[in-house]
C-alpha cells in the first residue's frame, strides 16, 4: 500500500470515528428529550388524575340538581345563562315552593325528592336534588335528560385532601420527586402548598382537568430531576457507548493493523534489497578469486592461488554465519529453540569475549569493571555469548571510542551493563530498536550493514533465560543493561 492510499484510508477512519461519535451523541440527545417529554407527561396525567378523584370523591358529599325538560322557557338565550345563576335561580324556587307551597309545582310521584314544574296543565320540567353517594351512583343510570348541572358548594380545593392523592399518583408512577402546588383564581394566587421544597429550577405543568372553572388553574411546580431521566435511560446510553468504543476499537485495531503491514512491507522491501547487496559482495569476490584462478594462470603461483582460496574460504564464512543469523532468527519465536543451561562463572565468559573484540578493534577502548568475586549464573553459554558479542559489535561499529562493561550482582539477579559515549541511538529509535529487522536509518540503506536482527536476537535470548533488556540514554551514554536471575 502506498502513501497516498494510506493516507485517505486514514482520513476515512478518522471521519468514521467522528461520524461515529456524533450520531450516537445526537441520538442519545433525541432519546434524553424524549424521556423528558414522557416524564413531564408522567406528571401532567398524575395532576390530573389526582385532581379528577379529588372532585369524584367531593361530589359524593355535595349536592346534585338535575333539570330535565324538553321546552324550559327561558327570557334569554338559554346557552348565555351562567349554570350557576340558573342554579341558584331554581334552588331559590325550589326553596319557595319547599316552604310555602306556590301553585304551579308539583311533587313527583317517585323515591327522588323532586318537583315538577306545570304551565296550565302540561309538565314541561322536572327538579331532581340528588346528594351525596346517591348522586354519584345514579349519575351512570339516567337516560334522555338533556340538561344536567352538578353544583359543588366548595370555592376553594383543599390541599390538605389534594396533595396526598397527587403523592400517591406520582408514586404510582414511580416519581418520588417533591412538588408544589398554586391554585390560581384570575392571574391572583389563591391558594398553595410545599412552596418551601420548590426553587427557581423547578419545572411546570398546568392541570388540564374539566372540572376547574374557566378563571381557575392549578399549577404543579417539579423538579427537572434529569438524574432521573438519565436512569432511565441508563441502559440503552450503557449500550450506545459500548457499541461506540466497540466500533471505535475495531476501526482503531484495523488501522494498527494496515500499518503494521505497511511497514512490514516496507522492511521487508528493505531486508530483501540489504541481504541482495550483502549476499552479492562476497559472492562476487568469490566468483573473482575463481575466475582468477581459472583464467590467469595463478594456480601454477602458489602464494596467489593460496590467497584467492582464502578469500573466498572467507567469504564463504561471511555468507555462512549470514545464512544461520537468519535461520537462528526463525526459531527464534517458536518452541523449537531449546537452550542447554548450565551453571557458569560469567566473568570467565566475558573475560574471553572482550579479550576477542580487543584484537579487533585497536583504535576503541574497552574496559571491563568486574565484580571482585565470581559471580556464577545459569546460562546458555553459546547463545549468551552471542547475545553479549551482539551488542559489542553495535558498540564497535556505531557507539564512541570509549566502551564500559560493567558486571554486578545482588540477592536475586546478577546484571551485565555495557555502555558507550557514543550518540548514534535516539529516544526516537529507543522503543524501536529491539524490533526484528529495524536499522536505525542513516540515509543510505546499504550505509547500514547487517540485517537488522541482532538485538533482536539478543533481546529473545535474554528473555528466553527469564531476563530483561533496557536500554538508557542518559547521562550522555548509549547503556544496554541485562538482568538475568541468579538461578
Amino acid at each position: 500500500m502506498n502513501d497516498k492510499k494510506y493516507t485517505w484510508l486514514l482520513y476515512l477512519i478518522v471521519t468514521t470515528i467522528v461520524l461515529t461519535i456524533a450520531v450516537q451523541g445526537y441520538w442519545n440527545y433525541k432519546n434524553y428529550l424524549l424521556n423528558k417529554q414522557y416524564f413531564t407527561n408522567q406528571v401532567q396525567v398524575s395532576l390530573d388524575n389526582a385532581l379528577d378523584t379529588y372532585y369524584a370523591d367531593l361530589a359524593e358529599s355535595n349536592e346534585m340538581t338535575i333539570i330535565e325538560s324538553d321546552s324550559i322557557y327561558f327570557n334569554e338565550d338559554p346557552h348565555s345563562f351562567n349554570p350557576d345563576s340558573i342554579l341558584r335561580n331554581i334552588e331559590f324556587e325550589y326553596k319557595n315552593i319547599h316552604d310555602k307551597g306556590i301553585s304551579g309545582f308539583t311533587k313527583l310521584n317517585d323515591s327522588s325528592g323532586g318537583y315538577s314544574f306545570k304551565k296550565g296543565q302540561e309538565h314541561i320540567s322536572k327538579i331532581k336534588v340528588l346528594r351525596g353517594k346517591k348522586a354519584t351512583d345514579s349519575i351512570k343510570l339516567l337516560k334522555g335528560i338533556t340538561s344536567i348541572f352538578i353544583s359543588i358548594k366548595n370555592d376553594s380545593l383543599d390541599f390538605s385532601k389534594l396533595n396526598p392523592l397527587v403523592e400517591k399518583e406520582l408514586k404510582r408512577k414511580q416519581l418520588d420527586i417533591p412538588f408544589a402546588l398554586k391554585h390560581f383564581k384570575g392571574d391572583s394566587l389563591f391558594n398553595s402548598i410545599n412552596l418551601k421544597k420548590a426553587d427557581s429550577n423547578f419545572l411546570k405543568a398546568e392541570s388540564k382537568s374539566t372540572f376547574l372553572k374557566n378563571n381557575e388553574k392549578l399549577i404543579i411546580a417539579y423538579p427537572n430531576a434529569t438524574h432521573i431521566i438519565l436512569k432511565q435511560g441508563l441502559s440503552t446510553i450503557i449500550i450506545s457507548t459500548l457499541l461506540v468504543f466497540v466500533i471505535i476499537g475495531c476501526l482503531l485495531y484495523l488501522l494498527k493493523i494496515i500499518q503494521q503491514q505497511k511497514q512490514l512491507a516496507e522492511v521487508k522491501n528493505d531486508l530483501i534489497s540489504n541481504i541482495t547487496h550483502e549476499f552479492k559482495t562476497p559472492i562476487a569476490t568469490i566468483g573473482v578469486a575463481l575466475e582468477s584462478i581459472k583464467n590467469f594462470n595463478v594456480i601454477d603461483n602458489k602464494e596467489k592461488t593460496k590467497s584467492y582460496l582464502n578469500i573466498s574460504s572467507n567469504q564463504l564464512s561471511k555468507l555462512n554465519v549470514m545464512v544461520e543469523k537468519l535461520l537462528e532468527t526463525a526459531t527464534l519465536d517458536s518452541d523449537n529453540l531449546k537452550l542447554n543451561k548450565e551453571a557458569y562463572t560469567i566473568n570467565d565468559i566475558l573475560d574471553a569475549i572482550l579479550a576477542k573484540h580487543k584484537l579487533q578493534c585497536e583504535n576503541k577502548t574497552i574496559n571491563f569493571l568486574g565484580s571482585s568475586k565470581n559471580i556464577v549464573g545459569i546460562v546458555d553459554s553459546f547463545h549468551f555469548e552471542n547475545a553479549i558479542n551482539n551488542i559489542l559489535d553495535n558498540a564497535i561499529k556505531y557507539g564512541g571510542d570509549v566502551i564500559n562493561i560493567e558486571l554486578s550482582q545482588d540477592a536475586k539477579d546478577f546484571y551485565v551493563s555495557i555502555s558507550d559515549n557514543g550518540n548514534s541511538i535516539t529516544k526516537a529509535n529507543t522503543d524501536k530498536i529491539f524490533e526484528k529487522f529495524y536499522r536505525i536509518p542513516k540515509g543510505n540503506t546499504h550505509d547500514v550493514k547487517g540485517f537488522g536482527i541482532g538485538l533482536y536476537y539478543t533481546k529473545k535470548i535474554i528473555e528466553k533465560h527469564n531476563g530483561t533488556i533496557n536500554l538508557d540514554l542518559s547521562n550522555n551514554l548509549t547503556t544496554f543493561k541485562i538482568t538475568l536471575p541468579n538461578d
